[in-house]
Formats: structure tokens, C-alpha cells, sequence
């Protein structure tokens, strides 16, 4: 059977057991997904919280994060669907995220708030998704589910070539920038080569044998 809360299509997986007279405690055991925050920052209340609703209206068994991304809860019954998404919407301030043949919950990396190598604002094009496709996040609308990832530079921690249908990657687009001073004192063995990844010694770098070698592109 399909079960949801009112208005939505997608948000809630409907669980339910072949024998529930062998196991009437598991009857019912339908999954919600909860949209994450932004790169999934959190306060400890809303986790608190989050944990508080979970434990009295379904079985506290959670997931964060699943695959999908979103936060995962484990196990309530249909009775219980719409005063747990009542209580996330009016109380909490969250939504439910995507399932079934729509556009799933978009999901980005930790971006320029915590990560030094991002080139563009993750969180930023997440919300902006988010925010812009509403309709599309609860109402399935596609033959198939729809994934956007938004990773903050070409490491690509979210996996958004791989678990993605549309991919953004932020990429630098300025000339490379080289500490001409930094280099000298690499060379000349002032410091610490590799980021101490291979000993704290000081030693000489080979610049042209572990550095412009390497460099796949060619770019220096």
C-alpha cells in the first residue's frame, strides 16, 4: 500500500508486514524522510528535539544520513504520520524530503563555511534548489527520481558525479596562484615538505620530480 501525509506524494516510504499477526509490533513500519539542513549543520536542540518526537510518535530508530541524504526515520505507523509531520513543520521549522518519482532532496558538501578548497557556495545553490523546486521535492512528477548535488570544488565529497543526475562542481577560474616566497623556502628546505604527510623533517623539495611532474594538466 502507499501512505503519505496530506498535499504530498513523496517524503514517507510505506512499510508494512507480511505476517502481522506473527509480529503485531511491526505491523506498520513506515519510513520518513526529514529535508537536512544545508551541509547538515545542526544545534544540539533541534537533534534534541528531533530525537524527542521521533522517540514518543515512532520507534527511535534513526538514520543520519542515509544514502538519499536526508535524516532517516525508522518505523512509525500510518496514525502517527500526520501529527509527526505537523510537529516538523509548525514546531521544528523542517520539511520532508523527497522519495518516489520526483526530484529527491538535494544535498551539498560542507562548502565555503567550513572547507578552505571550496570555489563556489554549496549551501547557497542547495537552499536555492531547494527553495525553487518545491513543488517538484513533493509532488512526483517524473518517471524516474530526479538527484541534484552541488560539490563546493573538484574533490567532489558529496559524489555528485556519481550519485547525481545534475552535477555541480565548483571549479577555480582565475590564473593559478603560486607563493613565489613559500616555493623558495620549500626548495631551499626551510620547511616541511608535503604537509608533514611523509615525516616532520626538513628537507630540500624536489619541485619539478613531486610537484610540476604531477600535475596532471600541465598547468604550471
Amino acid at each position: 500500500g502507499i501512505v503519505g501525509v496530506l498535499g504530498y506524494g513523496g517524503g514517507v516510504i510505506g512499510r508494512y508486514c507480511d505476517r502481522p499477526d506473527v509480529f503485531p509490533g511491526v505491523a506498520h513500519f513506515h519510513t520518513m524522510r526529514v529535508n537536512q539542513p544545508a551541509s547538515k549543520f545542526y544545534t544540539t536542540e533541534v537533534l534534541r528535539k528531533l530525537c524527542d518526537l521521533w522517540e514518543a510518535k515512532g520507534s527511535g530508530l534513526t538514520n543520519m544520513h542515509g544514502s538519499t541524504g536526508d535524516i532517516i526515520l525508522l518505523g512509525t505507523t500510518t496514525d502517527q504520520l500526520e501529527p509527526i509531520f505537523y510537529e516538523l513543520t509548525h514546531d521544528l521549522g523542517m520539511d520532508l524530503g523527497g522519495s518516489g518519482s520526483n526530484m529527491r532532496t538535494p544535498e551539498g558538501c560542507v562548502g565555503k563555511a567550513r572547507c578552505e578548497w571550496s570555489c563556489l557556495d554549496s549551501q547557497d545553490i542547495i537552499y536555492d534548489i531547494t527553495q525553487t523546486f518545491q513543488d517538484e521535492l513533493h509532488r512526483p512528477a517524473f518517471p524516474y527520481k530526479f538527484k541534484f548535488k552541488c560539490s563546493g570544488c573538484p574533490n567532489d565529497c558529496v559524489a555528485a558525479i556519481a550519485r547525481a543526475d545534475c552535477s555541480i562542481i565548483g571549479t577555480w577560474r582565475d590564473k593559478i596562484r603560486i607563493d613565489q616566497e613559500a616555493v623558495r623556502a620549500y626548495v631551499g628546505g626551510e620547511l616541511v615538505p608535503n604537509a608533514g604527510a611523509h615525516g616532520v623533517e626538513k628537507r630540500k623539495l624536489d619541485i619539478v620530480d613531486e610537484v610540476t611532474s604531477k600535475c596532471p594538466t600541465k598547468c604550471m
